[in-house]
């Protein structure tokens, strides 16, 4: 059995027909940006591990309800964000922050390293104060690459809305960063 020449759909489909065994690919595939996902909303290695554990019984228990309607990955990120929102709103939390993650070793002077640390503080501050919509939209946007049209399916507003949305955080973030060294280095 080749499970890795399978197309997501293709090993959807035998999941679909009681081939439970052809889930462990999907689970390979996507954990990483399932995870990913996790740490946007929760900030921490366990509850992201939780999280991600948690997608992956819920597209298990519904997968039946996939229907090639769009790619398998769109079905399980809208998936993993509905659930990462409800979440959330079950802990009482109600705003959805921004984190950058980068990589531990970067090449770069310990001055650099500090001062590159401070513009992104500066600019991930500015990020979690714009309003929940278009923080939604920028991180979907900007940090899972989605294109506006998933956007548009995961979080059900219009397209056009998304564009707006994310053109006005994108105005706002530079008005605020006007006048600081975050200006000079980071192209909005």
């Amino acid at each position: 059995m080749d499970k890795d020449g399978l197309s997501d759909e293709q090993a959807v489909r035998k999941v679909q027909k009681g081939r439970s065994e052809y889930f462990s690919l999907i689970v390979e595939r996507y954990s990483s940006r399932i995870f990913s996902i996790g740490m946007r909303f929760f900030y921490n290695s366990d509850d992201s591990a939780d999280f991600t554990q948690e997608v992956f019984l819920k597209a298990f228990d519904k997968i039946e309800a996939y229907r090639e309607i769009a790619p398998f990955r769109f079905w399980l990120v809208k998936l993993a964000y509905n659930l990462a929102i409800n979440m959330k709103k079950g802990r009482g939390e109600e705003h959805l922050q921004v984190e950058i993650n980068e990589p531990v070793y970067s090449g770069e002077t310990p001055d650099e390293a500090h001062v590159k640390n401070e513009l992104k503080e500066l600019l991930l501050m500015e990020i979690n104060r714009l309003p929940e919509r278009y923080r939604i939209c920028l991180d979907l946007y900007f940090f899972f690459g989605l294109k506006y049209s998933e956007i548009s399916g995961i979080t059900g507003y219009p397209v056009n809305t998304i564009k707006s949305d994310v053109f006005r955080a994108k105005n706002i973030l530079r008005d605020k960063l006007k006048g600081t060294l975050a200006e000079e280095c980071y192209e909005m």
